[in-house]
């Protein structure tokens, strides 16, 4: 929806203020590295899933500042004539890496990374960010819930709680790489060809002058796929009976119900053993009504009968923890021709940013296929690595370990080179099955729900280094001290 305008002016308006002021001094042709990153997974998980580069490509190429922009901007009084100017004919001309969607990512690695122009690689962080966090936070949520579930499928049905019409949209397209069947946003399936799936409200029975009525009109409208809402007065009294009675009679071709309130667990098994002894052993069941990843993972452990979930405002709003902490950080800037590392500092620890140009390499283990570790390294660091290669880890360098047998991948894909677009993104079904193939290839310690095992994500020595020498730099005392 959003990527049919133009949306350059959705952006945070320091960006705007900041690059008047660029424009405006001697940095003005610098040149700039900034990485996107985040620093925790939601919901203490093990690990999260990239999202929405397909839409950050597409705001990338139509960035361009209309008349009315610059007729605003005017309006403002702190913007000079020149730097309007400038923006008349701003064009992108930067060069972008980012991980592929559905990879899976975790903290304090580069996920998208940007050189170029200063005022080109500063203006693009709200839009980056917006999107990515998003659509990395929708797309992991989902990819719980999915596991949850154990094999019965998971629609997203959401839309009437996202937080706007765009988080429904995207957010079903995010939830669908994370794994979701289908959703009950019907723009999704038309954009994005997320299956559009859904049946009845309880308006819908309600409209008849019987239950009974409702079920039959329905069954004779939708002979194909009958699934009935068997919750709106009470389900094993009357919408149980009335539904058999109607699927006995009519015969659909496919037929299930749907619960959508009270105790999942003991209705669901009820409902399953009077379907059985009616013959109805090829009748489904679904639930819905406030569904998240663990009350789906109890309600399985009790024993529920269900085959398929619903799952809606806890997902579309990931409720749990609705926030994806990426941010946007200068990682090096020109200084006389040649580009400064620059990081962060912060009595935070997990504020510190890595410094420079650089890569992520991710390690298989070539016997199990499964994940071992990933390492941040200066761009100018190329594969191919040796047969041994030693990481450490970066907060405690006493702690090492030895990679052998292994297949070294670069995680970060070119996506522009000199602002045009040289990545073709894969259709959603692609990146839905790649999805779901890198997970299997994460370790079972990690996809735990609570206490998963921590991945190693570790610096090479020569960032490391670099780090080091910056904030050994940084943390000088003055002389007079």
């Amino acid at each position: 929806m959003l990527d049919k305008y133009n949306l350059t002016m959705l952006t945070d308006f320091y960006e705007l203020t900041m690059a008047n002021g660029y424009f405006r001094s001697e940095v003005r042709d610098y040149e700039a590295c900034f990485d996107m990153f985040f620093r925790k997974v939601p919901d203490h998980g093990g690990y999260a899933i990239m999202a929405g580069l397909e839409q950050v490509i597409e705001y990338l190429k139509s960035l361009s500042f209309t008349e009315e922009d610059i007729a605003y901007l005017r309006t403002k009084g702190i913007f000079s004539e020149e730097f309007l100017d400038y923006l008349k004919d701003f064009k992108f001309t930067c060069d972008v890496w980012a991980v592929p969607e559905g990879t899976p990512i975790f903290p304090h690695e580069p996920i998208l990374t940007v050189t170029g122009p200063l005022i080109q690689t500063q203006f693009i962080e709200t839009f980056v960010l917006l999107t990515i966090n998003h659509q990395s936070l929708i797309a992991t949520k989902a990819s719980r819930v999915v596991r949850a579930a154990q094999g019965r499928p998971v629609m997203e049905f959401g839309s009437r709680r996202a937080q706007g019409a765009s988080a429904a949209i995207y957010g079903a397209r995010a939830a669908y790489i994370g794994g979701c069947a289908g959703t009950a946003c019907a723009i999704a399936d038309r954009d994005y060809g997320v299956s559009a799936l859904g049946t009845m409200a309880h308006s819908w029975v309600q409209t008849f002058s019987s239950e009974y009525e409702a079920f039959k009109e329905y069954t004779r409208i939708y002979p194909d796929n009958a699934v009935l809402l068997i919750d709106t007065y009470n389900v094993l009294k009357s919408g149980l009976p009335n539904a058999i009675k109607v699927f006995k009679e009519m015969k659909p071709t496919k037929m299930g119900v749907r619960i959508d309130s009270g105790d999942i667990s003991y209705l669901t098994k009820k409902t399953r053993e009077v379907l059985d002894e009616n013959g109805l052993e090829d009748c489904d069941i679904l639930v819905s009504n406030s569904l998240d990843e663990w009350l789906i993972r109890d309600v399985i452990l009790e024993g529920a009968k269900i085959d398929a979930f619903g799952v809606g405002e806890r997902l579309i709003t990931a409720k749990s923890e609705p926030v994806f902490g990426g941010v946007y950080k200068l990682a090096a800037i020109e200084d006389n021709g040649v580009m400064v590392p620059k990081m962060k500092i912060s009595e935070n620890v997990e504020k510190i940013t890595n410094p420079g140009f650089k890569r992520v390499y991710r390690f298989f283990d070539n016997d199990t296929g499964k994940v071992m570790a990933d390492l941040i390294a200066l761009h100018e660091e190329s594969a191919p690595f040796k047969d041994v290669v030693e990481i450490f880890d970066p907060n405690a360098i006493w702690k090492r370990k030895r990679l052998t047998n292994f297949t070294a991948k670069d995680l970060l894909v070119r996506v522009f080179d000199k602002g045009e677009c040289v990545y073709e993104s894969p259709d959603l079904e692609t990146i839905r099955d790649y999805c779901r193939s890198q997970i299997e290839t994460l370790w079972s310690e990690m996809l735990r729900f609570e206490n998963p095992q921590t991945y190693y994500v570790d610096l090479s020595k020569k960032l490391w280094n670099m780090k080091h020498e910056l904030l050994g730099k940084f943390s000088e005392f003055p002389e007079e001290l």
